[in-house]
C-alpha cells in the first residue's frame, strides 16, 4: 500500500489518541470568562500595596489572594498553549496564547511592589510572624528562599521595568518556535521503500534509524536545508535570547547569565562546571563507542548520519501505541500500586496527545504542574522503539508533576528544573533494565545495550556538549563579542569533533545543529538533563537493589515539590550532586557496558 506523502490533519485522529482539554475548560467561551475575571481582579490585589508590611495579618491575605489568580492563570495558561501546538497554523489560538502571556506579563507587572515590600521588612519582624501565624507556617520556606533573593532585589520601580520588559524577552523563542515548527518549509525526498515523502521533524528522528544509508543521508541533509537557508535569522534569534538574558543578570547584579539561571534554583555554579569538566576529562567511552560503530557498521567513513542507526542485524519491531503502553506499565512495577494506579488514570482518561499530525507542535513534552488539574504529555508517534522509550520519558515527568500538585499546597506546587529530568530518564532505566531481562536471545541483548549506550551518548554527553557550547556563547557576548552564524557554526563543530573524536567526519550539516536546538532559549537548562541522568541512573539501581527503603525515598522527591531545595530533596532520596561520584559513575556504566557488548559481539561473529 502506497504511503500518504504528507502529514494527516487533525481531525482524521481518533478521539482516544488525542488530549482531553475538557478537564481544564469545556470550551473556548469559558476560558475568555476566566480571563476576564483574572483581568478584572487585579486593582484588587493592587489595593494591598504598601500594605503587606505591616502586619502578619497582610502578607498572609495578600498571599491568599494571590493564590487564587495564580491557579486561574496557571489553567489559562495550560488550555492556550495545548490548544496552540495542537495545530500551530490555527490564528485563533496563537492569539489566545499570546493574550495569556500578555495577561501574566501585565499580572507580574502589577505585583512587582509584593518583593522588594516583604524584602523591606527585617528578618526577624518576618520570623516573628511566622511564628505567630499558624496559616503563614507554610510559607516558611518560599519566606526564606525570597529572602536569599534580597542581594538581587531592586526597588519596586526598578522591579516594574523588568517585569514589562518580560514579555519582549521571550520574542525571540516565540519567533524561533513559529519558524521552525509552521513557517519552515521541509523538501520531498524518497524514502528506502521509493515513496515519496515530505520531511519534517518526526520524519527526520525516524530516517536517522533506518538502516538505508542513502535514505538516512538524504533525510539528513534535506532536513537541514532550510536551517542552512535561514541560518543568519537563526543566529540574529539566537543573539537576541543571549542578550536578553545577559541584560536581565547584570541588570539584578548578577557576576554572570549562568550565575543567574542557576540562582533560581539555589545550584552553584560549580555544580555545572563540574559536569562539563569532568565529562571533558572522561571523553574516551565516547571515542570508543564511535569506533565500534565505525567497525561494525564497516564504514569507510563514520558520519553523523551514522550515529543513530543499529549496528546489529536483530530486525527492527515496530511498536504500537497500546503495544507501548501496557509494556512501559510492566517496566514500571518496581515503584509500586500507587505509581501504577495514577499511570493507569493518566492512559485512560486522554492525558496525552499522540499522533504526528499537520502543524502539531513537534518532539515530545510534558506539560509540568498546573496546580488544579493534572498534567498532559505531547507525543508525535512513530511506532519505533524510541517512540516507547520517549513515552516512559515523558511519562516520568508527568507523574512527577501529578504526585507534586496532589501532595504540595499551591506555593510548593511546581519542583526545580534541576530535577525535571531525573523522573523522566528514571523511567527509561527501569524500562531498559525490563527489556534486557526479558530479551529473548544475545542479539536481541546487544541491541538493547546499544539503546543504553545511545541513551548515555544523547542524554549524558550530548546534552554536556550543549551545555559546554551554551557556556562558551554567553561567555563570549559577555565578553562584548557579537556572534554570527559563522561563529556558531565553527564552535559547534568544534565541541561536535572533540565529544565524538577523531574517528568522526563533521559534515557540514551538523555545523547548523545549534540553529534547530529549542533549549538553547532556555537559558542554561541542558545541563540538567546530564545530571538529572546521572541522578537516575544510580537511584533506579537503588530501587531494584533495595525497593523496600528506595521506592519510600524516591517518592520523597517526587512529592517534594519546592519545599525543599533541589539538592536537598535530591540528597533526601540518596544522591549528592555536589561531588562528581554520580557522574564519573554514569561514565563508568557505559565503559562497563561497551565491555558487555564487544564480548557478545565477539561471541557471534
Amino acid at each position: 500500500m502506497t504511503k500518504p506523502t504528507t502529514l494527516p490533519i487533525r481531525d482524521e485522529i481518533e478521539l482516544h489518541l488525542k488530549w482531553n482539554l475538557d478537564d481544564i475548560y469545556p470550551s473556548d467561551d469559558k476560558w475568555e470568562e476566566d480571563f476576564k475575571r483574572v483581568s478584572d481582579s487585579f486593582p484588587e490585589l493592587n489595593k494591598f500595596e504598601e500594605n503587606i508590611s505591616e502586619s502578619g495579618e497582610q502578607l498572609l491575605a495578600y498571599l491568599k489572594a494571590s493564590e487564587k489568580i495564580g491557579i486561574l492563570l496557571g489553567k489559562l495558561r495550560l488550555y492556550a498553549m495545548l490548544s496552540k501546538d495542537s495545530d500551530m497554523s490555527v490564528p485563533k489560538y496563537q492569539s489566545m496564547d499570546g493574550r495569556i502571556k500578555s495577561l501574566i506579563t501585565e499580572y507580574l507587572s502589577s505585583q512587582s511592589f509584593f518583593k522588594p515590600e516583604l524584602l523591606r521588612v527585617e528578618q526577624s519582624q518576618l520570623m516573628s510572624w511566622i511564628s505567630a501565624l499558624e496559616e503563614l507556617k507554610p510559607y516558611q520556606h518560599f519566606i526564606d528562599d525570597m529572602v536569599r533573593d534580597k542581594p538581587h532585589t531592586l526597588s519596586q520601580k526598578e522591579e516594574e521595568i523588568l517585569a514589562n520588559a518580560s514579555e519582549l524577552k521571550d520574542v525571540p523563542s516565540t519567533a524561533f518556535s513559529f519558524l521552525t515548527n509552521a513557517d519552515m518549509k521541509f523538501p520531498q525526498i524518497e524514502d528506502g521503500e521509493g515513496n515519496s515523502i515530505e520531511v519534517s521533524h518526526g520524519r527526520f528522528y525516524s530516517a536517522l534509524y533506518s538502516t538505508d544509508r542513502k535514505y538516512r543521508s538524504e533525510a539528513y541533509k534535506a532536513y537541514y536545508q532550510p536551517f542552512m537557508q535561514f541560518a543568519n535569522t537563526c543566529s540574529s534569534l539566537l543573539m537576541g535570547n543571549l542578550k536578553g538574558n545577559i541584560f536581565s543578570a547584570k541588570t539584578r547584579k548578577f557576576k554572570s547569565a549562568k550565575e543567574a539561571s542557576l540562582f533560581k534554583n539555589n545550584i552553584s555554579v560549580d555544580v555545572y562546571d563540574t559536569l562539563v569538566d569532568t565529562v571533558g576529562k572522561n571523553l574516551s567511552p565516547m571515542h570508543r563507542w564511535a569506533s565500534m560503530k565505525k567497525k561494525i557498521l564497516n564504514l569507510d567513513e563514520l558520519h553523523p548520519y551514522d550515529t543513530y542507526v543499529t549496528l546489529f542485524k536483530f530486525e527492527e519491531k515496530k511498536y504500537s501505541y497500546d503495544d507501548a503502553v501496557e509494556l512501559v506499565k510492566k517496566a514500571l512495577i518496581p515503584l509500586g500500586e500507587e505509581y501504577l494506579g495514577i499511570l493507569d488514570k493518566a492512559f485512560s482518561q486522554r492525558w496525552i496527545d499522540v499522533c504526528e499530525t499537520r502543524a502539531k507542535r513537534s518532539g515530545a513534552y510534558s506539560s509540568g504542574t498546573t496546580y488544579g488539574v493534572h498534567p498532559y504529555v505531547l507525543l508525535n508517534w512513530n511506532d519505533l522503539l524510541n517512540d516507547v522509550f520517549t513515552l516512559a520519558h515523558e511519562m516520568g515527568h508527568n507523574m512527577h508533576s501529578y504526585f507534586t500538585g496532589d501532595n504540595q499546597p499551591y506555593v510548593y506546587a511546581g519542583y526545580s528544573i534541576f530535577l525535571a529530568e531525573i523522573a523522566s530518564t528514571f523511567n527509561e532505566s527501569l524500562l531498559l533494565d525490563y527489556l534486557v531481562e526479558h530479551s529473548s536471545n544475545n542479539l536481541e541483548k546487544l541491541s538493547l545495550y546499544e539503546k543504553y549506550l545511545n541513551n548515555v551518548t544523547t542524554t549524558f554527553y550530548r546534552q554536556t556538549m550543549f551545555a559546554e557550547f551554551e557556556s562558551e556563547i554567553y561567555r563570549l557576548v559577555e565578553e562584548k563579542n557579537a556572534l554570527s552564524s559563522e561563529n556558531f557554526r565553527s564552535l559547534y563543530k568544534n565541541l561536535y569533533q572533540k565529544y565524538w573524536g577523531s574517528t568522526m567526519v563533521v559534515d557540514i550539516e551538523e555545523e547548523y545543529t545549534w540553529a534547530r536546538i529549542p533549549h538553547f532559549y532556555y537559558n542554561f537548562y541542558v545541563y540538567q538533563y546530564a545530571t538529572g541522568f546521572a541522578a537516575s541512573n544510580l537511584l533506579s539501581q537503588e530501587v531494584k537493589r533495595k525497593p523496600e527503603t528506595a521506592v519510600p525515598n524516591y517518592f520523597k522527591m517526587l512529592k517534594g515539590g519546592n519545599s525543599k531545595y533541589a539538592l536537598d530533596l535530591l540528597k533526601d532520596s540518596g544522591v549528592d550532586m555536589n561531588s562528581s561520584v554520580p557522574i564519573l559513575a554514569t561514565i563508568n556504566k557505559m565503559s562497563q557496558i561497551l565491555d558487555k557488548v564487544e564480548q557478545l559481539y565477539e561471541t557471534m561473529r
